[in-house]
């Protein structure tokens, strides 16, 4: 890819049933979050298929990166379309979205049912006791390699600065934490560049939810989740967290931890954590709408910047912002470990997140298997201990 031409034409050479086909199998087994989707489809489109160069996978992933949204789904809807145009980004990107979403609806109608049994409850209570850890291990992965790479031109003053107000935003004022987010990207920008022009942040919105409720409320906490989620899902869990429990009620703390467990115990994007918001709050229908709203910005993205991913990534301004906005984004993560702890109601969940600590941080072992692990002794302890 060139920084005049922009990424290259789709090749049109794979047959959609064969994207279909491979993007749908990374979709049923990628468990694990980005990391795991992103060396699936390195194997596949790189490793054993000569697809793509390395160079342009590698190009790809950190043009993602600077989109906000999913990277890992990014990634999936710019590869298919780099191998057969909107037509194979629409079928890669839906059949890498769809295995997952089923598999969380279906969990959710367990979860989420008005008289769930003891075992369920019992499970989610104890999947849900680890995410906090899930949530701190994910802020530690971020912190270190962006602190680093202050050395680089940027300053650790302003880095610890701006990590401090994404945290602060998330714990304090957390309908806000996009607006830090921005700002902390536009203070960057105007540090490194003095003359920069004015209006980067004109006509921003407040992320306060909306006077209107129903599927309206529900289309516009999705449109939040999928257009506004800079470095992972978890960055919008405290604005999330705010609409669904305080704002809008669709679930209390437990079924939000519940929530965001699922998102991360199924296979495919963790954004998909609304789709259950969606199901608790409107069933099927809900579902369905906060997933179509959640994922469209990604394709719409994609689809229509895809030429422009290399001068995308080489825009300096660009870059600028995104080591401003960047260490909010890990204060909000980080900030985040913190708001869902407090959701916790039982003694034993706390146990259990103590060991889930051990596991990632200490141990640095998968999330997946904490995750289950903690749902099977949730399940065990349910005939115990009252849950």
């Amino acid at each position: 890819m060139s920084e005049a031409t922009g990424a290259p034409a789709p090749i049109a050479k794979v047959p959609l049933r064969v994207i279909a086909r491979e993007w749908g199998r990374i979709g049923v087994i990628g468990v694990g979050g980005p990391p795991a989707h992103i060396a699936l489809l390195r194997d596949l489109s790189v490793e054993r298929n000569n697809w793509l160069s390395a160079e342009e996978f590698e190009h790809a992933v950190a043009a993602a990166n600077l989109l906000p949204g999913p990277a890992s789904t990014q990634l999936m809807i710019f590869s298919a379309w780099r191998l057969r145009g909107v037509r194979g980004a629409m079928t890669g990107g839906l059949c890498f979205i769809l295995p997952g979403l089923i598999l969380i609806v279906g969990l959710s109608a367990l979860f989420f049912a008005h008289h769930p049994s003891r075992i369920i409850l019992g499970a989610a209570l104890g999947a849900g006791a680890v995410v906090p850890a899930i949530a701190a291990r994910t802020a530690w992965q971020l912190a270190v390699p962006s602190w680093r790479n202050t050395v680089h031109g940027g300053s650790r003053v302003r880095w610890s600065l701006y990590g401090a107000m994404g945290a602060a935003t998330a714990l304090f004022a957390p309908a806000f934490v996009v607006v830090a987010l921005v700002v902390c990207g536009v203070a960057e920008v105007v540090a490194r560049r003095p003359m920069v022009r004015h209006g980067l942040i004109a006509g921003l919105a407040s992320t306060h939810a909306v006077a209107f409720g129903g599927l309206g409320a529900l289309a516009w906490v999705a449109l939040k989740v999928g257009a506004l989620s800079y470095g992972g899902g978890f960055v919008i869990i405290p604005l999330m967290q705010h609409d669904v429990v305080s704002t809008y009620h669709w679930m209390n703390g437990a079924q939000f931890l519940n929530a965001v467990a699922l998102g991360q115990i199924t296979p495919g994007p963790v954004v998909l954590t609304v789709s259950a918001v969606g199901y608790a709050a409107h069933g099927l229908s809900g579902a369905a709408l906060a997933t179509l709203v959640a994922f469209a910005p990604s394709f719409v993205l994609v689809t229509v910047g895809a030429r422009h991913f290399d001068r995308l990534r080489l825009n300096p301004s660009i870059s600028a912002f995104l080591a401003g906005a960047g260490p909010s984004v890990i204060g909000a993560i980080g900030a985040s470990a913190i708001a869902l702890t407090m959701l916790l109601t039982h003694l034993w969940q706390g146990a259990l997140l103590g060991v889930a600590l051990i596991w990632l941080l200490g141990l640095r072992r998968g999330s997946t298997s904490i995750l289950l692990g903690a749902a099977v002794v949730g399940a065990v302890l349910s005939g115990v201990v009252p849950v």
